[in-house]
């Protein structure tokens, strides 16, 4: 991908330029040498960014900035400020958050590893380069050793450690470090058949873990590793968006619901496509270099990768896109996603959110929302299909009181109590159960409450990228926030490039947010709210 890889320099170029100016250049600041945050902090894993950035050009004989005597001067500064806050152990501080942290020490370390990697197959050295190598060698050969003391929080941090280990390993022939990176991978990887790792975070986690298993496949020469990359980027194929975002909804990680484009695939995409001759996915790299230009975003940052395998950078393919049809259940992970041209429609287990629908850059958002004992919102048990190809969900929600202690408790304060161990009054349930069907023109969806009379409980449609809504009896402006209930008729919601047809209408009730702690309206969304008593029966037509 030749116009990539050069178009990948200059952008490379601008970043390492706009990162000349953050420098701090104050010999008696305690950051000398570091590169300052758009928040005013300064921090190693941010200076060890900007250093990888300029070290991409530095070394590429194609750029401009080849052997730039003021990147290197700069890059010389940011390395020794990292290596002056990495502690005795190796380890590095996250500052904002975690401290002595194994985790953070692997992605500081992880984020120069190319290059060093690089500066290390170089059969000569000039003098700027040999310094690079020889901070880069230091830092990365102490945070490895300082790995072995271990500790994480999160799933993905266990192969962010043990990819480090595995390639310090095998860099400096230390059988401690790789038999410290088995001590994690016994524990097997967590990505399962539908190819979904465990924080199901499509728009951030998904990369450091792809990240992790292709370090591991090399370090370990044990392509196996790979094959969770590939499942993983086989499933993303049904995750972009009609607006060319990724669908984020389902992560349990910050990046939930955030509009982010796709850049951190290009080079899986790539690399595994043009390895294992995989059409679609060689189709997707491209795909996300066309995105990046209609965005006007800069390009993947993996220069330095490019550098590393030059024999891709003339891999070329003709293809370019996104599946435009597909249908696909991922059992394990409880979602299914289909798409059908320029809309799409998902169905959740386990979300209150339990059914978006995007067409264009309008984006649906459906709850049903209520309050039962200690329920808020209808969270699916069970996601399944049936013969008809109707998606359905259930859940049943479980009615419960306590019961008095059968023998005097030994203390009367109730927190202290065990209430645990009460025997409790059961029912009544409530059951809801959810069908998505595809119809001709969309999507039918049938919502049937049972078990409980006389409950106020609510459907809520939740629309992002609309400036109006409109039905038989009016039409009314929107900017985000506003919350209507609407009786009857279909009505139309529009915004500057698609539309969608949603109804029938029905409100028999007007739904107070907050009572009874009721599940919150999605945020900065403009809400239709259909109300009804329990237990009750409706179909909703959604209409792109």
């Amino acid at each position: 991908m030749r116009t990539h890889y050069e178009r990948m320099i200059r952008d490379t170029e601008i970043r390492a330029r706009r990162a000349l100016t953050k420098q701090n250049l104050d010999e008696g600041s305690p950051w000398f040498g570091a590169f300052v945050m758009p928040d005013g902090v300064y921090m190693q894993k941010h200076t060890l960014y900007c250093v990888a950035d300029m070290a991409a050009v530095y070394l590429n004989a194609d750029s401009r900035l080849y052997h730039d005597e003021k990147l290197l001067t700069a890059m010389l500064r940011g390395l020794d400020y990292a290596a002056s806050t990495q502690h005795e152990n190796g380890l590095f501080d996250y500052i904002t958050c975690n401290f002595f942290s194994a985790p953070d020490t692997a992605f500081c370390v992880g984020i120069i590893l190319p290059a060093r990697a690089y500066l290390a197959g170089l059969e000569k050295r000039t003098e700027g380069e040999r310094l690079l190598f020889e901070k880069m060698d230091a830092i990365l050969h102490a945070g490895g050793r300082g790995l072995l003391e271990g500790g994480f929080h999160t799933p993905n941090h266990r192969w962010a450690i043990a990819s480090t280990l595995a390639v310090c390993g095998k860099i400096y022939g230390e059988e401690d470090l790789t038999a410290a990176a088995f001590d994690y991978l016994k524990e097997g990887i967590d990505c399962n058949a539908d190819g979904e790792y465990s924080e199901k975070s499509a728009g951030n986690y998904n990369g450091v873990n792809n990240d992790a298993m292709l370090l591991l496949a090399q370090a370990l020469d044990d392509p196996s590793y790979e094959e969770h990359v590939i499942r993983n980027l086989r499933m993303m194929l049904t995750y972009w968006e009609p607006d060319d975002s990724i669908f984020t909804a389902n992560s349990t990680r910050f990046d939930k619901d955030r509009l982010v484009y796709p850049d951190t695939y290009y080079w899986p995409y790539l690399y595994l496509g043009a390895k294992y001759g995989i059409p679609e996915f060689l189709s997707m790299a491209n795909y996300v270099f066309k995105i990046v230009d209609e965005k006007r975003l800069l390009t993947p940052n993996c220069l330095m990768q490019y550098m590393l395998r030059p024999e891709l950078i003339d891999v070329e393919f003709d293809g370019c896109g996104t599946p435009e049809s597909y249908r696909a259940l991922y059992a394990d992970s409880g979602i299914a996603r289909v798409r059908r041209g320029r809309w799409t429609y998902t169905v959740m287990r386990d979300k209150s959110n339990f059914l978006y629908v995007h067409n264009g850059h309008i984006k649906l958002a459906v709850k049903i929302g209520g309050s039962f004992c200690e329920h808020r919102a209808f969270k699916a048990e069970t996601l399944t299909e049936d013969p008809d190809g109707a998606f359905r969900l259930h859940e049943t929600m479980r009615g419960w009181y306590y019961l008095p202690f059968e023998e005097k408790p030994a203390t009367s304060d109730w927190w202290k109590m065990d209430n645990a161990s009460r025997k409790k009054k059961l029912g009544p349930d409530m059951r809801i159960d959810v069908f998505v069907r595809e119809t001709d023109r969309g999507i039918d969806v049938e919502i049937e409450t049972s078990g409980v009379q006389g409950a106020p409980w609510r459907v809520e449609l939740a629309f992002n990228g609309i400036d109006r809504i409109e039905n038989a009896h009016m039409t009314m402006p929107v900017h985000g926030d506003e919350v209507l209930v609407l009786k009857d008729s279909d009505f139309t919601v529009s915004g500057p490039e698609s539309s969608m047809e949603v109804g029938p209408a029905f409100g028999l009730h007007h739904f107070t947010e907050g009572k009874e702690d009721s599940e919150a309206k999605t945020p900065g969304a403009a809400t239709v709210y259909l109300t009804d008593y329990t237990p009750f029966k409706h179909v909703i037509s959604i209409r792109p």
